[in-house]
């Protein structure tokens, strides 16, 4: 069969398009092969799987991982830097990544718990991954670890105060009279004793301060907060939750202890407006001491001494320039049938 011009144009036309819109391995381009999809699949999945990484914050604890022969690190900067490389690329991937602190002595008991080799990759893996549980943490967003490090110590050390205070009020114990559970009791009048003593100090910034000197180490939290004339307050529901469970400990086990605040504020006259003539801010210190389970105002001169002395070696330190040395102010207490238990 012979074809006719028009036809032999029509098939050469039809011919050609086929051939260029077809690439090497003779797919078209429109129609991505099965293992593009497969690894465009692959790189999604990968961007919903997160990563953990638990870093040696300091020299001491570096030190104390060089003893393993399988850990590949000479030196702590160099270490950091790395590790930090990983950190950025992964963000460019999209990878969401929590960041924990690595704590050797707990690595080496852990490892005896579960009968691990500790010299192993794999070992401190599955310690790491325990870590993004149970351990204190920070999800990673591009910062210097120089920056994020610090922050990473202080939740650490949150969270350690908050397990101690724990443990020390669930040895409480029950009422004597109704056998209830003291511990809840307890940690109601320590909300009840922060919202009170917030009232109380009234609008500006406060700097509070709960120290338990239960026992080794002793508690310490600290929270801040900003209130406003309205009485609307601005702080951390975690470590509000911190400094309640440490003041409520405090007060279930009658322990020596208390509160300072520190708070700055404006003057009345001060125009928030004048920014030229306004008035700088002013910090005045006042105290409170746990007494019979409760806040105990001190004096101007008991904040004083308090605020004034080295914890360490009990030498007087200089007052602070512009700063106030108040009295406590008077927190009324709730009914509590529990209290002189």
């Amino acid at each position: 069969m012979t074809s006719t011009p028009r036809d032999t144009s029509r098939n050469t036309a039809r011919n050609t398009s086929r051939n260029t819109s077809r690439n090497a391995s003779g797919h078209t381009p429109d129609r991505p092969t099965r293992r593009t999809k497969q690894s465009a699949a692959r790189r999604q999945l990968r961007r919903e799987v997160p990563s953990t990484a638990a870093v040696l914050a300091d020299e001491r604890d570096f030190a104390a991982m060089r003893r393993y022969p399988t850990f590949p690190f000479d030196d702590h900067a160099g270490y950091l830097q790395q590790l930090e490389t990983l950190l950025r690329t992964l963000a460019s991937q999209g990878v969401h990544t929590t960041l924990s602190l690595f704590d050797p002595a707990a690595y080496e008991e852990y490892c005896a718990d579960l009968g691990l080799d500790p010299d192993r990759p794999d070992s401190r893996t599955r310690y790491t991954a325990e870590l993004a549980c149970t351990g204190a943490t920070l999800p990673y967003g591009g910062e210097p670890l120089t920056e994020l490090l610090p922050l990473l110590v202080e939740e650490a050390d949150r969270q350690a105060t908050w397990d101690q205070a724990t443990a020390l009020l669930a040895r409480a114990g029950t009422c004597p009279d109704c056998g209830e559970d003291l511990a809840p009791a307890a940690f109601a009048r320590a909300t009840h004793a922060l919202q009170r003593l917030l009232e109380a100090l009234g609008a500006g910034t406060h700097h509070l301060v709960c120290s338990i000197p239960a026992r080794e180490p002793s508690l310490l939290a600290v929270l801040h907060v900003t209130a406003d004339d309205a009485d609307r307050r601005q702080l951390s529901e975690s470590r509000t939750l911190v400094f309640c469970t440490v003041l409520a400990a405090g007060l279930a086990l009658r322990t020596p202890g208390g509160i300072v605040s520190r708070t700055t504020a404006k003057a009345p006259d001060a125009d928030a407006t004048d920014t030229t003539n306004a008035t700088h801010p002013h910090d005045t210190v006042r105290g409170w001491a746990l007494r019979d389970s409760w806040l105990r105002p001190l004096t101007a001169a008991e904040v004083f001494t308090a605020y004034c002395t080295d914890a360490d070696t009990g030498e007087p330190i200089p007052p602070e320039h512009g700063v106030d040395y108040a009295p406590g102010l008077t927190l009324t207490p709730p009914p509590d049938r529990h209290r002189h238990h």
